[in-house]
């Protein structure tokens, strides 16, 4: 799977690289958060993981799946930066 991961740190390449070695995901890191202005960044890309503090509002949603995005993971506790109906909605 195409695995775009936003708002990135070191730490968080060297987990997810360890982590996928049995996997074989494709991933692609990006420092930059999710948001309006940077959803384009995951077109073709089948997954994207975000962090607490990127945005997965209607917006960035309907731009994901546009892309081809169909599942949206979160690394972080909560959830309060999506937008749970426009998922559901959108089948994320």
């Amino acid at each position: 799977m195409n695995v775009a991961v936003f708002s990135t740190k070191r730490y968080d390449r060297d987990f997810l690289d360890a982590a996928n070695v049995s996997a074989g995901h494709r991933i692609t890191y990006f420092d930059q958060p999710l948001g309006r202005e940077t959803a384009a960044l995951a077109n073709t890309y089948e997954a994207v993981c975000i962090f607490v503090n990127d945005k997965a509002d209607a917006g960035v949603l309907e731009a994901l799946a546009r892309g081809g995005t169909r599942l949206v993971a979160l690394r972080c506790t909560g959830f309060n930066n999506v937008d749970l109906q426009a998922a559901a909605r959108l089948g994320l």
